[in-house]
C-alpha cells in the first residue's frame, strides 16, 4: 500500500513539475490563406481536419489579424513585435530585417532555447555567391542578406521567397500563376532553400513543399526534446501562395470540383496533413500538453492578375474571405483578417473562442510573457500586446488599437471600431461589430469617435517615423 501511494506521490509532482516546465513555442504561417479559407470557418468545400481539431483543442481568435495586408511585413511583425514599417519593410521584397532588431530566436534563447526556421523567409536575402529568387546574389542587393542563421536560429532550412507548392524547385505550367515568362517549364524555378551561409539543399525536394518542409522540422523537435533543451520552431509554409499546384493524392479528394479548385484545396489539405503529422509527433514524444502552438496566415487571399480589383475567387487564386471586403494588398478586412488558432493544453481550455482583435505583432510580447522576459528592458516601442489576459478570459476589450501601413493605404482598429484611410481620399469609420463587411461609412454619424481615432493613428505613425530614421536603436 505504501509503495502504491509513494508511486502516486511520485507522479503528481512529476505531472507539477511538467506543467511547470517552459514550454516549447510552434509558430506556423501558412501564406496567403484567406480568412474562409479553413473547414473550422465554414468553407463548402475544403477538408482540413487537423486545423479544425486544434480549433477545437484551443482556443479560435474570430477577429485575427496579419499585421501587413503581403509577406514580408507580417513576417516582421512576427519576428519582432514591431509593425514592420519601424525598419524600412514596406511591402514583399523591400527593406530586410536589421541587425539592431531583437528577434523571437534571439529573446528566447536568453532562457536557453534551441531555435529553428522552416520554410519562407522573406526577411532578407540568403546569398551572395549566386543568383537566388528576387534578390539573392544580385551585388545591388548585397544590403539586404539577412537571413535566420544572422538572427537567433540555430538551425535553417528556408527560402528567400515563394516557391510552387509542388516540386517546389522546378518551374511547373503557366496555368499554376505567377511564373515568370522567361522560366521553361521542367526547368530550375531560381529559389533554393538553404540551410546555412553557402549551404543550398539539394536532397529530398520532389513533392508536396508542406511534406519537404516538415521533413526538417521534425528531426529538429526530434533531437531537441532528446537533449531535454526547449525548441522554438518557426514554420512558414509557402502554400497556398502562387503558383499553386498539387499531386494526384490530395486533387483526389475534390473530384468533382474543377481543376483550379483540385489544386487549391489539394495544396491546402496536403498541408493541413502535416499540421497533423506535426501534431501527432508532438503526442508521440509526449510533450503536446506543454507545446504552444500559433496558427495563421500572412495576410488575406490572392487575386488572380485578370480579376485584380475584384473581391471573387478565380483561376488558381480559389482564396476565400467569406464575404469581407477586399483581399491581399488591401487594409479592408478581406486583406488583413486571417485564421487564427492558438493551442496548449497545459494552458488553454478546449473550445475557447476570443473575440477581441488581435494580431500577428502580438507574438512577441506574449512570448516574452509566458518566458517571464520584459521586453521593455529592450527600450524600443511594440506594437503588441499579450494575449494570455484574452485566451484566458480575464479582459474582454483591446487595451492598444491595432495600426497598419500599406503603400497609400493605413488603417486603425480600437476594438469594435476601424478608421480606414486612402491618401487621395476622404477616411473611412466602420463599426465592425455590427458591419464586418465595411459597407457604411460612419465618419459624419459618429465625429467624435472618428476624430479619436484619427489622433491616435497620428501619434502612431509618428512613433513609427521615429523608428524608421533609428532613433529606437
Amino acid at each position: 500500500m505504501r509503495s502504491i501511494f509513494g508511486f502516486f506521490f511520485i507522479s503528481v509532482i512529476f505531472l507539477a513539475c511538467h506543467r511547470n516546465q517552459t514550454p516549447n513555442i510552434i509558430l506556423i504561417m501558412a501564406d496567403d490563406q484567406g480568412w474562409g479559407d479553413v473547414g473550422y470557418n465554414g468553407h463548402p468545400h475544403l477538408k482540413t481536419p487537423h486545423l479544425d481539431e486544434m480549433a477545437q483543442n484551443g482556443a479560435v481568435f474570430t477577429r485575427f489579424y496579419s499585421a501587413g495586408s503581403v509577406c514580408s511585413p507580417t513576417r516582421a511583425s512576427v519576428m519582432t513585435g514591431r509593425h514592420p514599417a519601424r525598419m524600412g519593410i514596406c511591402s514583399a521584397n523591400c527593406g530586410h530585417v536589421r541587425a539592431q532588431e531583437i528577434t523571437l530566436a534571439e529573446m528566447v534563447k536568453e532562457k536557453g532555447y534551441r531555435t529553428g526556421h522552416f520554410g519562407k523567409w522573406h526577411l532578407g536575402t540568403l546569398t551572395r555567391d549566386i543568383t537566388d529568387a528576387n534578390r539573392g546574389g544580385k551585388k545591388e542587393n548585397d544590403i539586404h542578406y539577412a537571413p535566420p542563421w544572422d538572427h537567433g536560429f540555430d538551425v535553417s532550412f528556408v527560402t528567400e521567397s515563394k516557391v510552387p507548392t509542388w516540386d517546389p524547385m522546378i518551374t511547373p505550367p503557366q496555368s499554376a500563376e505567377d511564373v515568370k515568362a522567361t522560366l521553361l517549364e521542367g526547368g530550375p524555378f531560381g529559389t533554393y532553400y538553404w540551410s546555412g551561409p553557402g549551404q543550398r539543399v539539394t536532397q529530398n525536394l520532389q513533392g508536396d513543399d508542406s511534406r519537404i518542409i516538415m521533413d526538417r522540422v521534425i528531426p529538429f523537435i526530434e533531437e531537441t526534446v532528446a537533449s531535454q533543451k526547449a525548441f522554438l520552431s518557426v514554420i512558414w509554409f509557402h502554400t497556398p501562395h502562387l503558383p499553386v499546384l498539387t499531386g494526384k493524392k490530395y486533387r483526389s479528394l475534390y473530384t468533382d470540383l474543377s481543376e483550379d479548385q483540385q489544386h487549391y484545396y489539394g495544396a491546402i489539405s496536403a498541408l493541413d496533413e502535416q499540421v497533423g503529422r506535426l501534431r501527432n509527433l508532438l503526442k508521440r514524444l509526449g510533450v503536446a500538453d506543454n507545446t504552444l502552438i500559433f496558427y495563421t496566415s500572412d495576410n488575406g487571399p490572392e487575386t488572380s492578375k485578370e480579376v485584380r480589383d475584384k473581391n471573387i475567387p478565380y483561376g488558381r487564386a480559389q482564396g476565400i474571405t467569406k464575404g469581407l471586403r477586399g483581399r491581399k494588398r488591401s487594409l479592408y478586412e478581406g486583406g488583413i483578417r486571417v485564421p487564427g488558432i492558438v493551442e496548449w493544453p497545459d494552458k488553454i481550455s478546449s473550445g475557447t473562442r476570443v473575440d477581441v482583435p488581435c494580431f500577428t505583432s502580438d507574438y512577441f510580447p506574449t512570448i516574452a510573457h509566458v518566458l517571464g522576459i520584459d521586453a521593455q528592458k529592450y527600450q524600443r516601442p511594440y506594437d503588441g500586446e499579450n494575449l494570455a489576459p484574452y485566451w484566458n478570459k480575464k479582459k474582454l476589450k483591446r487595451t492598444k488599437p491595432l495600426a497598419f501601413q500599406f503603400n497609400k493605404q493605413y488603417a486603425l482598429i480600437d476594438n469594435d471600431h476601424k478608421l480606414y484611410g486612402l491618401s487621395d481620399q476622404a477616411p473611412q469609420l466602420y463599426d465592425l461589430g455590427k458591419d464586418a463587411r465595411e459597407e457604411n461609412d460612419l465618419s459624419s454619424v459618429q465625429p467624435k469617435k472618428f476624430k479619436g481615432l484619427q489622433a491616435l493613428y497620428r501619434d502612431w505613425n509618428l512613433s513609427v517615423q521615429n523608428s524608421n530614421a533609428g532613433r529606437d536603436y
